[in-house]
């Protein structure tokens, strides 16, 4: 159909194109709270900005840095490094605010644009392209303001503008509720864990039932643990799952934990494993290093040619595997392995780690990625010398937990409470992908005017919309 709407130039449509600055050791630096701060590596590809990734200034820093101080509906665009071109909307939730120098404040004229509209047409392809194609040719990519303010924007009909904005947008608010769905379901879980393997909950209501003696360093735990009991909300485990639960506890190298439990480090729950893919035997695979998975997730399924491959594809895999980046833990590039993998293949960089006989593989992945123990794997690669943080599976003999031998109580954890969350995070992943797929087709052409929201067939607007 070929574009259907005019272009002006981003500059046009603003009332402010700027950046901001880095405080300087001499302005105080970086506080410990304060005003938001945000940096070019809190704003993803998906146009999200992550507040985890926040730092903070102090108000005297933001009020002299006053040009950058960020509003509502202001959309950040990176303007160099390995950032350059994503850009991020600003909301309430992430105000009061301000930005330093890597990232262009943008701020849109809203009687002759919608922000929302001409932050998805900073994501369009032809901007990328613009943007890739006109850095300089310094050590570190980037463009300027002037080139910012020059970029040619797509501009419907005010009207439309909102319409397809809002469209897109319904989208993305699906895709955030389902990661906000699947952050929940992790906490629920980790909780619960800490509960029974952590803080000993269960073995204490046990020992406090039977009036076994509980050991002094348990005995804050204890209280609280009564006052927990005596509350109205107080819902306790199931008879059978208690049973479970020893009633006592023992003195032990680590100190007090429950009768018949013992330490076990994370290669007593796993192997790793390295068996090399026979590539001779297919002319194509799918190849993942260690920047194709993050947070559980597989960022790419696309095939690649076995003669274009590099030296470290090399690993096979398969259903039940964990997948580990020996490289910067606390990055959080992990998997767990839950299709049939014949036809992948993955980097020498990338730990396979098999669970060993009578353990459930999610156990050992969910142990693993929990933050403590990634951010412990980072403290470790760090005291390790080398170009850059790295483990190796020895270091994971340093990652320890308390667990029961009785295999029945893991048994009941794994089936119960992970197995579930880990299936509905798993389903709620894919669709995810499916929606983001969605809206990367959609969103060049509706953009552009190639598309209508009214020639959208009636079963893509459901998906949007579900």
């Amino acid at each position: 159909m070929g574009n259907k709407w005019n272009t002006i130039k981003l500059k046009d449509i603003t009332t402010k194109i700027t950046k901001g600055s880095t405080p300087t050791a001499n302005d105080g630096g970086f506080t410990i709270e304060g005003i938001n701060f945000i940096k070019a590596e809190s704003v993803d590809y998906s146009g999200n900005i992550d507040t985890t990734k926040f730092v903070y200034i102090s108000e005297e820093i933001n009020e002299k840095y006053k040009r950058s101080q960020l509003a509502e509906n202001d959309i950040l665009f990176s303007m160099a490094g390995a950032f350059l071109g994503k850009s991020g909307f600003v909301e309430k939730i992430h105000l009061p605010a301000n930005t330093n120098q890597a990232l262009a404040l943008i701020r849109i004229d809203t009687f002759k644009a919608y922000p929302k509209f001409v932050h998805y047409v900073l994501q369009h392809p032809s901007i990328t392209h613009f943007v890739n194609s006109s850095i300089s040719q310094s050590a570190q990519p980037n463009i300027n303001l002037q080139q910012i303010g020059d970029l040619d924007i797509f501009f419907p009909p005010l009207s439309i503008q909102q319409e397809v904005a809002d469209f897109l947008l319904t989208i993305d608010k699906k895709i955030t509720i389902n990661r906000q769905i699947n952050q929940t379901l992790e906490q629920m879980a980790q909780t619960l864990f800490k509960s029974w393997f952590v803080d000993f909950d269960p073995v204490i209501d046990n020992a406090l039932d039977a009036g076994n003696e509980i050991p002094e360093s348990l005995q804050a735990r204890a209280e609280l643990r009564q006052q927990v009991r005596a509350s109205q909300d107080f819902q306790p485990l199931p008879a059978e799952v208690r049973a479970l639960f020893p009633a006592e506890f023992e003195e032990s190298e680590l100190g007090w934990v429950p009768k018949g439990w013992e330490c076990k480090d994370m290669t007593q729950l796993v192997d790793t494993v390295s068996i090399t893919y026979p590539l001779k035997s297919v002319e194509k695979v799918i190849f993942l290093n260690t920047g194709d998975i993050e947070n559980g997730r597989f960022l790419h399924c696309n095939y690649s040619s076995v003669e274009g491959l590099p030296g470290q594809a090399k690993k096979s895999i398969q259903k039940g595997d964990i997948l580990f980046s020996e490289i910067r833990p606390q990055n959080k590039r992990f998997a767990f392995v839950n299709f049939d993998a014949d036809h992948h293949v993955v980097s020498t960089k990338l730990m396979v780690l098999r669970a060993k006989d009578k353990i459930d593989p999610l156990l050992p992945y969910f142990i693993l990625t929990l933050e403590k123990n990634t951010d412990e794997l980072q403290r470790i690669a760090e005291l390790r010398s080398g170009t850059f943080p790295q483990i190796t599976y020895k270091e994971l003999e340093m990652l320890g937990c308390v667990l029961p031998n009785n295999i029945e109580l893991l048994d009941v954890f794994v089936s119960s409470y992970l197995k579930p969350m880990y299936s509905r995070n798993f389903a709620l992943t894919d669709q995810n992908e499916q929606l983001a797929q969605l809206r990367d087709t959609l969103l060049p052409k509706l953009i552009s005017g190639e598309l209508r929201l009214d020639d959208l067939p009636d079963e893509v607007v459901t998906a949007a919309n579900e």
